[in-house]
C-alpha cells in the first residue's frame, strides 16, 4: 500500500542521491547554474495593494457602458473587447462573441488580455481606455516575462528529460511507474499530457506551456523518495510557487469544450482523462490556493466539477473554490472510502464516471430537513482527527486542549502589557503558516519590517546576526510560506481593514488572519462615544467575518489594568462580556512576576467551545530564537481546569497519562501555576 504524503509548498532539502547531492530547490548539483542567487525585489514583504474604494461589479459595468465598450456578463468575470490588440477599434468594434478577449474580474477589477497576455489593475484598465498611457508599448501592463536564468534553467532540465517509456532499463522504468503509482497509466496518456522524466532527479516532470503558442514558461518536478513502507512526494516549481500558474492539461482544452473536471494534482488528472476521456486540469498548488488570474480561463465552462481529494481538507478547499467560481455551476465530489483519489480509485478497479455522476451540487437555496445534513454529519464522525483541524507542532500541549486550529473560528488572546503577546502569537501563527494555513498578518503595533525579523528568527531557530552567510538561505525558505501581511500601522477603520482581509480571502485563500491588536481601530470608529459599544462592534465585524468567510480570526486584546499579583481571568479581558462570548477560543499568556528575576510564563486556555476542555500549561522563553517551548522536565506540564466554576483538577501520579480520574483532588480558587513546586497547597 502506497501512502501519499503530500506538503503544499517545495521544500528545499538536501537528499543523497545516486552518490550526488541534491542542491538549490532540490535539483542535482549538474543541473544548477552556479550557486543560489540573491532575488532584490522593490518589496522585501508580500504587501496587500487594495484601495480604499474596492470597484464593485456595478461600477465596472457602468463604466463600460459610459465609455461604449461591449461586454459579456460571465460567471466570474465580464468579456470585453481588449484595447492591447493592435486592430481593436473602440467604436467600428463588432459584439461577436470571438472578440470579446479581455477578462475584468468582478471582484478584484483586474484584467488579462488573452491575445496580448496584458493583465494589470481597474486603474490600469481606465488609464488604457481614456488615453493616460500607453502600458502595452510601455510593457507595464504585459505579463511578465520568467527572468532568463529561470529560462535557461527551465530549457536544460527539459532538454534532459525523456520520456518514461524510453528509459534503457525496463527495470528502472518499472521502478518509477511503482512509485508514482503509475502502473495502470499508459503510455499514451503520459505521451498526450508531454509528460517527462528526469533520471538524476527520479522526479517526473510536468511542462507549462502557453496556450496556443505551446511556449514552454515553467516546470513543475514531482520526486519521491521511499519511508519505510510509503512514499513521500516532493514537489518543486520553476518559477517560485508565486509566479507559477500552470493549469497542467490547458493546452489540450477545445474551445468547444463545456465541462471540466479540476483536480489537485496532475497524477489525478492523467488517470481521469485516460478513464473519462473528459477534458481535465490540474491546479498549480493544489488545495492550498485557486489564483484568481486563472479564473479567465475557467470561464468557458457551464459546468466545472472539483475533485480535490480524499480528505476533508481538500473537501473543504473544494467548497471555498466554488465560491470563486460561481457555485451554480460547480459539482464537489466528497472524499470517502470509495471515492479516493482518481489515481487511487484507477488503481483500484473503481468507475471514475459513475464517482462523477455521483458528484454533489455546490449551490442550494436553503436546508430543509436533515436530509441535506446527514452526509456532512456522517463526515465529521468519520474523520474526528481531521474536523479538528490543523495542529500545532511546536504546542503539542495546544492540541491537547483545543485539538487543532479549525476554519470559522475567532480566537481571542490577551496578557499582561510586556509578556511577550507578539512574540508568541507569531510563532503560534508561523507554526501553523509552515505546514500551509495561508496567514494574513494585521500589526498594526510593531512595523512589519520587525515582525518578520522577529518571524524568521523562529523560522531559523537562532539569530541569523552572527550568520549573515545563511541569510539568503533562510529567507528564500520564509519566502515561499505562504504568508502575506497588511501595510496598515497604527490606527485604522474596521471598515478598511474588513474589506483588505475580503480581498485577501479571495486572492490568497487566506484560512488565517492575526489581528494585533483591536485597540488600535477603536479610535476611528465615530459610532458612539461608548469606547465599550465601539468595542463591541468591532468584534461582532470580526466574529462575522469570521463565520461567512470560513476564515480563522485571531484577535490580540489588552487586559484591563490589574494588579500585579493577581492573574488574568476570562473576565480580565477590555471591555463588555462580548468578546469572550464571541469568541469560540479564550487564550490567556499568564506572566508571574517574581522579585528575583524574570517571571515565569504559562499559557491558559479558559474557553474552548469546540469540545470544552481548558487549562494551562507552561511556556518557557528562548532568547536565542525567540520562541516559546516547554520545559522539558516538567512534572506537571499540563493542568485541566473547570471554566464555570473555576475548580482546578490536578491529575495523581498513579493515573495513565491523558486521562483525568474522578478521584482526583480539586481546589478552589484562581488558575494554578505550573512552576508550584506544591501543587496541594491553594493558591493564594
Amino acid at each position: 500500500m502506497w501512502v501519499l504524503l503530500r506538503s503544499g509548498y517545495p521544500l528545499r532539502i538536501l537528499l543523497p542521491l545516486r552518490g550526488e547531492w541534491m542542491g538549490r530547490r532540490g535539483l542535482p548539483r549538474s543541473l544548477v547554474p552556479g550557486p543560489p542567487r540573491r532575488r532584490y525585489r522593490k518589496e522585501a514583504l508580500p504587501a496587500l495593494e487594495v484601495p480604499v474604494l474596492p470597484v464593485t461589479a456595478t461600477e465596472i459595468r457602468q463604466y463600460l457602458r459610459a465609455h461604449g465598450i461591449p461586454f459579456q456578463d460571465g460567471h466570474s468575470c465580464l468579456r470585453t473587447p481588449s484595447p492591447f490588440v493592435g486592430t481593436f477599434e473602440l467604436k467600428d468594434q463588432p459584439r461577436a462573441t470571438t472578440s470579446l478577449s479581455l477578462f475584468i474580474n468582478k471582484t478584484t477589477g483586474r484584467f488579462l488580455c488573452m491575445t496580448s497576455l496584458a493583465e494589470g489593475s481597474w486603474e490600469d484598465f481606465q488609464a488604457s481606455v481614456e488615453g493616460r498611457g500607453d502600458g502595452d508599448r510601455e510593457g507595464v501592463l504585459l505579463s511578465e516575462a520568467p527572468e532568463a536564468e529561470d529560462s535557461e534553467e527551465v530549457r536544460r532540465i527539459w532538454d534532459r528529460a525523456i520520456p518514461l517509456w524510453e528509459l534503457p532499463e525496463p527495470e528502472e522504468a518499472q521502478l518509477a511507474r511503482m512509485m508514482f503509482g503509475l502502473t495502470k497509466v499508459t503510455d499514451d496518456t503520459l505521451r498526450h499530457f508531454s509528460v517527462r522524466y528526469l533520471r538524476p532527479a527520479r522526479s517526473l516532470v510536468f511542462p507549462w506551456f502557453s496556450p496556443g503558442s505551446m511556449r514552454l514558461r515553467g516546470l513543475k518536478l514531482l520526486g519521491a523518495e521511499g519511508q519505510g513502507d510509503g512514499v513521500h512526494y516532493v514537489e518543486t516549481t520553476i518559477p517560485r510557487p508565486g509566479a507559477y500558474h500552470n493549469l497542467f492539461g490547458l493546452p489540450l482544452i477545445s474551445r468547444r469544450d463545456v465541462e471540466v473536471v479540476l483536480t489537485s494534482r496532475e497524477l489525478d488528472s492523467l488517470a481521469l482523462n485516460q478513464s473519462t476521456g473528459l477534458p481535465t486540469l490540474a491546479l498549480p498548488r493544489g488545495t492550498a490556493c485557486l489564483p484568481p488570474a486563472l479564473l479567465p480561463y475557467l470561464e468557458q465552462f457551464r459546468r466545472i466539477v472539483l475533485w480535490l481529494g480524499d480528505d476533508l481538507r481538500s473537501w473543504e478547499a473544494a467548497k471555498l473554490f466554488a465560491r470563486k467560481l460561481n457555485p451554480k455551476r460547480c459539482s464537489l465530489v466528497r472524499p470517502g472510502d470509495q471515492q479516493p483519489h482518481p489515481l487511487e480509485a484507477l488503481n483500484r478497479g473503481l468507475n471514475l464516471s459513475r464517482i462523477l455522476r455521483s458528484a454533489l451540487p455546490a449551490w442550494h437555496r436553503s436546508i430543509v430537513s436533515f436530509r441535506q445534513l446527514r452526509e456532512e454529519v456522517l463526515g465529521e464522525l468519520s474523520n474526528v482527527e481531521q474536523v479538528a483541524g490543523v495542529r500545532w507542532s511546536r504546542f503539542p500541549d495546544l492540541n491537547r486542549l483545543l485539538k487543532g486550529h479549525r476554519k470559522g473560528e475567532l480566537t481571542v488572546f490577551t496578557g499582561p502589557t510586556g509578556s511577550g503577546k507578539t512574540t508568541f502569537i507569531s510563532e503560534y501563527a508561523l507554526d501553523l503558516c509552515t505546514q500551509g494555513v495561508n496567514t494574513l498578518w494585521g500589526s498594526f503595533e510593531i512595523s512589519n519590517v520587525r515582525l518578520a525579523r522577529i518571524m524568521l528568527t523562529q523560522f531559523a531557530l537562532g539569530r541569523l546576526e552572527d550568520q549573515l552567510d545563511k541569510y539568503d538561505e533562510w529567507a528564500d525558505r520564509f519566502e515561499d510560506l505562504p504568508l502575506y501581511f497588511m501595510t496598515f500601522h497604527g490606527q485604522q477603520s474596521i471598515r478598511t481593514v474588513i474589506d483588505t482581509m475580503q480581498h485577501a480571502v479571495y486572492v490568497y485563500d487566506i484560512c488565517h488572519v492575526v489581528i494585533d491588536n483591536l485597540q488600535f481601530m477603536m479610535g476611528h470608529e465615530q459610532l458612539s462615544t461608548d469606547r465599550i459599544a465601539a468595542q463591541d462592534y468591532i468584534v461582532g465585524a470580526f466574529r462575522k467575518f469570521a463565520t461567512d468567510s470560513s476564515c480563522h480570526v485571531t484577535l490580540v486584546i489588552h487586559p484591563r489594568k490589574e494588579d500585579d499579583d493577581k492573574e488574568l481571568q476570562t473576565a480580565s479581558i477590555f471591555g463588555s462580556a462580548k468578546a469572550s462570548q464571541e469568541a469560540d477560543n479564550v487564550l490567556i499568556l499568564q506572566d508571574r512576576k517574581l522579585v528575583t528575576g524574570p517571571g515565569k510564563r504559562y499559557l491558559q486556555v479558559s474557553k474552548n467551545r469546540f469540545d470544552g476542555d481548558v487549562g494551562v500549561f507552561p511556556l518557557e522563553f528562548n532568547k536565542s530564537s525567540l520562541t516559546f517551548s516547554i520545559p522539558p522536565k516538567s512534572k506537571s506540564r499540563l493542568k485541566k481546569i473547570k471554566d464555570d466554576n473555576g475548580l482546578v483538577v490536578k491529575k495523581p501520579s498513579s493515573a495513565k497519562k491523558g486521562a483525568v480520574s474522578q478521584n482526583s483532588e480539586t481546589y478552589s480558587g484562581k488558575a494554578p501555576n505550573p512552576y508550584q513546586p506544591d501543587p496541594s497547597k491553594p493558591s493564594r
